[in-house]
């Protein structure tokens, strides 16, 4: 038997404060974004804003259904928008807030998998790394260099 170990590493911003400016702005617009989730099921609520290499920001709020396969995540609302609408555009960065009408969100909430694996086929296609940085409501933001430190064992093109 063999063993593989698999390293990730993220950077860690104590505010939005500590962020490089242009993630700042991102990071802002998510936070706004957020409030036009559509969660009366969940009661959470996710915000995303993406930046493009043609300068563009593209905004994508949680979209809920009583139908519970129907709904959308914030990620997938808005790079599937970004992808529809500037199809040669590059992601350069993401930025992902999420919080609770119930509690506070302290932790830094991640992308689901299936928001993983749609962020995975879009860093494929333009063969290039998407920085993503996530947050709660509030406390740290963690940032990592490209989806394959959240999704080591990514399935893609390649696989089929």
């Amino acid at each position: 038997m063999k063993e593989i170990n698999i390293t990730t590493r993220f950077s860690i911003y104590e505010t939005t404060d500590d962020l490089p400016n242009d993630v700042q702005n991102l990071m802002n617009q998510s936070i706004e974004i957020r409030k036009n989730a559509y969660a009366p099921y969940s009661n959470f609520r996710v915000g995303v804003a993406i930046l493009l290499d043609n300068g563009k920001v593209v905004l994508g709020s949680n979209q809920e259904n009583a139908a519970y396969p129907s709904g959308l995540c914030a990620e997938r609302v808005a790079i599937f928008q970004a992808g529809a609408i500037y199809t040669e555009a590059k992601i350069l960065k993401m930025a992902i807030t999420a919080a609770s009408d119930n509690n506070k969100t302290e932790s830094p909430i991640p992308p689901c998998g299936a928001c993983r694996q749609s962020i995975a086929e879009y860093e494929m296609k333009q063969n290039q790394p998407i920085e993503i940085y996530f947050m709660g409501e509030i406390g740290l933001i963690y940032k990592s260099d490209s989806l394959k430190n959240l999704l080591p064992f990514m399935f893609d093109k390649n696989a089929l």
